[in-house]
Parts: C-alpha cells; structure tokens; sequence
C-alpha cells in the first residue's frame, strides 16, 4: 500500500502543528467561534448535537494493520471506545474533546493518517471497489490510479473554495461496487478491444436534496489524461456553479441546468489547455504509485482445501457465513472476506469497538498480509485470507461479534449515525436500523429472501444513501415530530437506481411494520429465487403500495373501535 513520501509526512506534520496553535488560540478566545469554523472544518472536525466529530480520512478505504490499530487507540483514547465507519470508507469519532484532538491529530499522523479534505467545500475522499486488487472481474488495479488522484487533489490551492464538497469514485471491476453513477465525478476503467486502458468520465451524480444519477462526458479517454480532465472538469464546475445557494450549488444542478452535451463541450474546450501538457501522466510516474499496490507473496496453493471443504458440508453456520462473506479473489486458493458490522440489536450499523478494531487488525496480520478494506456499505475486508484458513477465522470472528452472514442481505442495513449525533439530522437512524433488524433477526429467513438492501438517512443530505437502498429509509420532520419516508426499487452497480416515494411517511414506531408488509409483499409475489429488485421491476409500485397503505387504514380502524 502507499507510503508517505518526505513531502507528504511534512505537509501533514504541519498542518498538526498549525492545527494546535489554532486550537490553543480558540480556547483562548483570540479566535471567535465563526473564525475557528472554517479551519476546523479544514481538519475534518465537525461541531456535532452533542460534541465535535472528528471524520479521518481513509484514501480508497486501504488500511494497513498499524493504522488500525491507531484507529482502535483513537477510540479507547480521545473517544468512548468506538469509531463509526462512514459510506465515504472513512471513520468518524463521536465525542472528540476540542482541546484533545491536536494530540490525536498527531497520533494519527504518526501513521500517515489525518483529518484533511474530509470535510469543506473541496475534492474529499477518493473512494474505489473495496476488493480492488484482488477482485478476478477487474481490468486493472484502480489504487494506482485512486492514488494520483489523491496526490493531485490534496491542498489542490485552485479547488480549495469549490462551489460545494467534490466526490470522486473509480471502479474497474465488471461489477461496479463503487457506485460511480452518485459520484460528482464517476471514472469506469476499462481495456477497449485492443487491451489499452481507457476511463469512461461520468459527471453529474450525486444524492441529497436532488437525486441525479452522473450521466457520460467522455467515452474513451487514455489513461495518461486522468488528471488534465478530471481538473478540466471541476474547473469548469468552479467557474459555473452556483454560490449563492448552497442547495444549488453541486455539480449536478449545473449539468442538468445547462444540459450534458454543453458541460461536455464546456470540459472538451478547458481540456486544450491542458491537453498534453505536464499534467498528462507517464508510464513512469504510474509504475512509481503502482510499486506500493504490488500484490504479496502469495502462497502457490491448490483452488480448494479439503479441510475447508469438510467443514462446509458438516457445519451449516459456517457454509452460511461463506455464502454471504467468502468472495472470489485472483488467486488460486485465496479468498477476500468481509466482516460484518451489522450484528442487530448489539451495535449501530458501522460501528466497531477498539476492541473489535485491535482484532482485526490482528486477523489481517494472522490470516493476511497486513491490509484490509472498508466498504462502502460500512463493513471491514480482510483481502488476502487462505481458503484453509477460513474456517479458524470465522471461528475468532464469530466470538468478536463480527461474523453475521447477512452480507449483502436485509440487514445489512447502511445508515448514517442520524439524529443520535448529527445536528443535522431530521430523525434519528439507529433506532430505527435495530427496530428493523430486530424484527427480521430469524437469519434463515433473511437469507431465503435473497439479496436486498435497506439503506437509511436522517436528513435529506443523504449520507445513508437512502436512494439507491432497494428500500430506501429517509428521516423527515412533521410539526417537530420524527417521521420516515419510504422509497422502493434503488439500487447501486451496474443498474444503479434511484427509489421512488412510495407514500405519506410514517411514525418511528410503524417502520418495522411496515418493512414486514413490503417484505410479504415480494414473498407472495417473487417468482422462484428472484430478488426483490427484479420483483419490484416487474410487478411496479401498486401493490406494495396497497398492501402498506391498506393495511395500515385497518389498523387505525382496529385502534377507533378498541378507544
């Protein structure tokens, strides 16, 4: 994985240091709170409903086993024991101290890690496929690529005051499992008929307050122009977009405004300035990113162990958890293992103890190389584990609260912290997150209803993607109460979706119930082992809607005659 250069451990140290004195002069009152928000904010830390939030940036979701291990001692630390991971592939701290943050600051930079462009008007996270490297569909390694994308943006002076925050994803992979249809700005990378690497450029994407899916600006661009484009494109952005609404102010609002073929146009002629020029990438330049993404040294094993495979026929728990946590991997007798963070009733979605943090990165060291993954939908990913090894994993998983084989299933709920934490949530999510999984924790029963995704905001900013959740969960206010829409058919990869309203929202209280009728719903209508997505396609809105609607009149009806 990368490691820091002499210029980005400086740049980082520095800002440490700039960070504390400005943290010292708050505390001092030499800076009102109105000045400290903007460098605050700089750092990634947010004034949250009950205290800061500190958000650390994690670049394409790739840990090393050290920098886990920080994130575990950030939490036991400067924090209550826990760290939330976030859809962006970053973690978030709930209750950070103002006065103490320089010092995890500096922790954290001890590890190469850090609090910057996680948050303002800026280019963020540059977010990939959580199996990049190892997943077998992919045309190439997109770290590489994600890498000099973060090189380039980071303290990029001229983007540093964007109309509104910037999100760039990039996926290779067959299976797209970054959703780059959200992003402001998505990258497909693939090999066109004669094996050369090209980028499919999407502009336009992104959730909120005006779902839009990105739509193409560029069909065949060269690799070696990933960088002139791609800042073609926001400067483009930066000089267009509105600054005086911040509702109106993303990416996608101009696009629509002006339409795709003018945006596109309006990048093709920025490009010529920079076409060919220092910014275009070498050969050179990639190979010496691409050195720290080598694979290791794996082992020359045979693609099955006759032990793993014993224990799959004589453990059902275990053949389960394979099924929905077991993924394919490149190499023959390797797999890529995600970890669930979803385990009920027990803890909120994505979050992880020090404890639970400590572990794995312990199981990266035992069972791996020292890497591991967060994923967009908020679990963990050990990348490298040997297939004899599997079995003993789950095992020490299992224990730790980290092996629900509910991957990819209905609860395997996104959702964002919500009005627990942030202050500008709506209503609250977790609540409602554990009031769901608690009605549905009978496994076998979530797993016959095959693959379907529930995904959960608080607000409208839509951190828990609630757009593209096959049932998507959003939390609104009523006159001061906490209410929840509802959408259906959202989806993300290849066929990324965006929900449509299914109704009037509902009280906190009913949303179990009400997950229960549309679920019924599919069950009486699927046809064989069909997912809920496709049934949802086929048969349309109308019948859900009757039955939750319906329903919901009789039990009203029931409580008038019972008062």
């Amino acid at each position: 994985m990368y490691q820091y250069d002499q210029y980005d451990q400086r740049i980082v140290l520095e800002r440490v240091a700039q960070f504390r004195d400005q943290v010292r002069r708050r505390l001092a009152d030499e800076l009102t709170e109105e000045e400290f928000v903007p460098l605050r904010l700089q750092n990634g830390l947010y004034m949250q409903r009950h205290a800061y939030m500190l958000r650390v940036a994690i670049p394409y979701g790739l840990l090393a086993s050290k920098q886990m291990r920080m994130l575990a001692h950030i939490a036991r630390t400067y924090d209550r024991n826990y760290g939330h991971f976030s859809t962006r592939q970053n973690i978030q701290y709930n209750w950070m101290e103002l006065e103490r943050v320089p010092d995890a600051l500096a922790d954290l930079a001890s590890v190469e890690m850090h609090g910057i462009q996680t948050s303002g008007n800026c280019v963020r996270n540059i977010t990939t496929d959580h199996f990049a490297g190892v997943a077998p569909d992919e045309a190439v390694d997109p770290r590489p690529l994600a890498e000099l994308l973060r090189q380039w943006s980071t303290f990029q002076p001229e983007f540093a005051f964007l109309p509104r925050k910037f999100k760039i994803a990039i996926s290779a992979s067959a299976d797209d499992r970054a959703v780059v249809q959200m992003h402001d700005i998505g990258i497909y990378a693939y090999r066109n008929d004669a094996g050369e690497l090209r980028l499919r450029i999407l502009a336009g994407g992104g959730l909120g307050r005006t779902p839009i899916l990105g739509s193409i600006i560029k069909d065949d661009l060269p690799w070696q122009h990933l960088l002139t484009y791609v800042e073609s494109a926001i400067r483009v952005y930066n000089r267009y977009g509105r600054r005086d609404n911040k509702y109106k102010a993303r990416i996608k609002i101009l696009v629509k405004a002006i339409g795709v073929e003018k945006f596109a146009q309006e990048v093709e002629e920025e490009w010529q300035y920079s076409k060919d020029g220092p910014g275009t990438l070498t050969q050179e330049e990639f190979d010496r990113v691409a050195q720290y993404f080598a694979p290791p040294a794996y082992d020359k094993l045979p693609d099955t162990d006759a032990g793993f495979e014993r224990h799959l026929l004589e453990d059902k728990a275990f053949a389960r958890w394979v099924r929905r946590s077991v993924h394919a991997h490149k190499v023959a007798g390797y797999a890529a293992v995600t970890l669930s963070t979803k385990p009920g009733i027990a803890a909120p979605p994505g979050d992880a103890t020090a404890e639970q943090m400590d572990l794995v990165a312990d199981l990266a060291d035992r069972f791996g190389y020292g890497e591991l993954r967060v994923a967009h939908e908020q679990n963990l990913v050990l990348p490298d584990v040997r297939k004899r090894d599997l079995y003993e994993l789950w095992q020490i998983a299992k224990e730790a609260g980290l092996a629900t084989a509910n991957i990819g299933l209905l609860t395997d709920i996104i959702a964002c912290p919500g009005g627990d934490f942030c202050s500008l949530a709506n209503a609250k999510s977790i609540p409602i997150a554990q009031a769901i999984q608690q009605r549905f924790e009978d496994l076998d029963f979530v797993h016959d209803l095959g693959e379907m995704s529930l995904n959960i905001s608080g607000c409208i900013n839509a951190c828990g993607h609630h757009h593209v959740g096959n049932i998507g969960v959003l939390g609104v206010d009523k006159d001061g109460e906490e209410w929840y829409q509802v959408t259906l058919g959202g989806a993300q990869g290849n066929q990324t979706a965006l929900g449509k309203v299914i109704g009037p929202s509902f009280k906190a209280e009913e949303m179990p119930e009400v997950v229960s009728r549309i679920v019924d719903t599919f069950v009486e209508n699927r046809h064989d082992d069909e997912r809920f997505i496709d049934t949802f396609a086929r048969i349309g809105m109308a019948p859900f809607k009757e039955r939750v609607y319906a329903d919901k009149r009789a039990d009203k009806q029931r409580e008038r005659a019972e008062a």
